[in-house]
């Protein structure tokens, strides 16, 4: 099973992007095939219509085949203000934009629709970024994704991962797997 996982930040020292690698070694070990891709190493531009006008930009279309190759997805989502990222928002406004002139990717919710999508958050407070993945489900949702109703937000952060960037805890490792468990198994079905 192609499994894909990021989170929705950039932050060099965020833990999301911890837990994002951590989900993706646990997949790994799980069996499944994983990408795991930093959303850094893509030129994406706000998203703008008249920009887009003048041509949908060639990291958008590389992000758009990369999330329609994989039918399980683990989104790792901070927390800003309650809700989730600029980042995740824009990523999410052009993967899902139809191109136009383009027969391929004419409908716009392509890469989206009937994914099986599981959450992860991780924040130095309590909630773990929990409100974000609140956020998250309807634009999921709408893009006509499925969502895994097993999600994990990891509090206190800050110490919750070794020098190499692993969970120290085995029941937040036991409540990152299940989440994968719960996604591979669905994907699976889904795409049987």
């Amino acid at each position: 099973m192609k499994l894909l996982v990021f989170a929705g930040t950039t932050r060099l020292a965020s833990f999301n992007r911890k837990l994002a690698r951590a989900a993706a070694d646990l997949a790994r070990a799980s069996g499944a095939e994983v990408t795991h891709i930093e959303l850094a190493d893509f030129d994406i531009p706000m998203y703008n219509a008249d920009l887009e006008a003048k041509g949908t930009p060639a990291d958008v279309m590389k992000l758009k085949q990369i999330m329609f190759e994989h039918p399980a997805w683990i989104i790792c989502s901070p927390e800003y203000n309650g809700s989730y990222t600029a980042l995740l928002k824009n990523t999410v406004d052009w993967v899902s934009s139809p191109v136009k002139g383009d027969p391929a990717w004419q409908e716009g919710f392509k890469s989206f629709s009937g994914k099986v999508v599981g959450m992860l958050s991780a924040s130095p407070g309590g909630l773990g970024g929990l409100r974000s993945q609140s956020h998250l489900v309807p634009l999921l949702l709408n893009a006509q994704c499925w969502v895994a109703p097993k999600a994990f937000a990891l509090g206190h952060a800050g110490d919750a991962f070794d020098a190499q960037g692993q969970l120290v805890n085995e029941a937040h490792r036991k409540n990152v797997q299940a989440v994968i468990d719960q996604v591979l198994w669905a994907s699976r079905r889904l795409n049987a």
